[in-house]
């Protein structure tokens, strides 16, 4: 009598070929995202002397209010629509475009030498910071120090955050460290426990691989005055030749806009 248990089974009736059909087709890769110049054949990669990188909505009002900039490309994402964009650079658009200023303090303004900064209005999905921060640090450009302007986030904070109180803080390459003290930013180092995630954190970890200098500022509250008003001098201080007088124009719409935002955010007990 055959043994059932070792008997091996029947042949099926399907060839392999047709059991795939029942099976679902896996999902088509994203398209990686990539960055449209202006000029159509840029001499990649640019590598200017600073960019600046704004994340946090004050540092965006400042990027958008400045008069003397030049838009050299937009990174696309290809899986983020464009409906709802204007055809002229909005605060309100999802956009991630780069700017071009120049610089007093070099002789030479070409791209290779002016300041970039990058506006990034779009939400970078986490899986994606890794391939955005890669063009932006690196492939397409190769800066000589790089800062990162975004906010603290209240449940990555060890401690407590007033909704009064504005505070800023820092985190810097092992480069940026070794460079000289006049040179760097003078700003309290962000506290021990806290946790800085996202394309920020992408961001400073592509420049500490690349030993490039690199420093995140982080802010908050995420929306008040007084912080745009601390990074447009911060900027100045940086780059004397930024244009930050129209910074403060409709600041009080600003606020007004965003004040209902910023009572959302609630004190944090955790550690305290």
């Amino acid at each position: 009598m055959e043994d059932v248990l070792t008997e091996n089974p029947p042949p099926s009736r399907f060839f392999q070929e047709d059991l795939n059909n029942f099976a679902s087709p896996p999902p088509e890769p994203l398209p990686s995202p990539f960055i449209v110049f202006s000029n159509p054949k840029p001499e990649l990669p640019l590598k200017p002397s600073l960019l600046i990188i704004a994340l946090s909505s004050p540092s965006l009002h400042i990027f958008h209010s400045l008069p003397s900039k030049t838009l050299i490309g937009t990174l696309i994402i290809p899986e983020l629509p464009f409906s709802g964009n204007t055809v002229e650079p909005s605060l309100q658009d999802k956009s991630c475009n780069i700017y071009s200023v120049s610089d007093n303090n070099n002789n030479n303004n070409n791209n290779n030498n002016a300041v970039l900064l990058v506006s990034v209005q779009l939400p970078v999905p986490p899986e994606r910071s890794n391939l955005v921060s890669r063009l932006l640090v690196g492939q397409d450009i190769v800066p000589a120090r790089v800062i990162i302007l975004d906010s603290i986030q209240s449940r990555n904070f060890r401690g407590r955050l007033s909704p009064d109180e504005a505070l800023a803080a820092k985190l810097e390459t092992s480069s940026e460290k070794k460079a000289a003290a006049t040179s760097r930013l003078s700003l309290d180092y962000f506290p021990s426990g806290s946790v800085i995630d996202g394309l920020s954190a992408s961001l400073l970890s592509r420049c500490q691989l690349k030993n490039i200098r690199g420093t995140l500022v982080v802010s908050w509250p995420e929306f008040d005055p007084s912080v745009v008003r601390f990074l447009g001098a911060l900027l100045k201080s940086i780059v004397p030749s930024l244009d930050i007088k129209s910074v403060d124009k409709d600041l009080e719409k600003y606020s007004s806009r965003t004040g209902l935002k910023r009572d959302a955010w609630l004190d944090s007990d955790l550690y305290t």
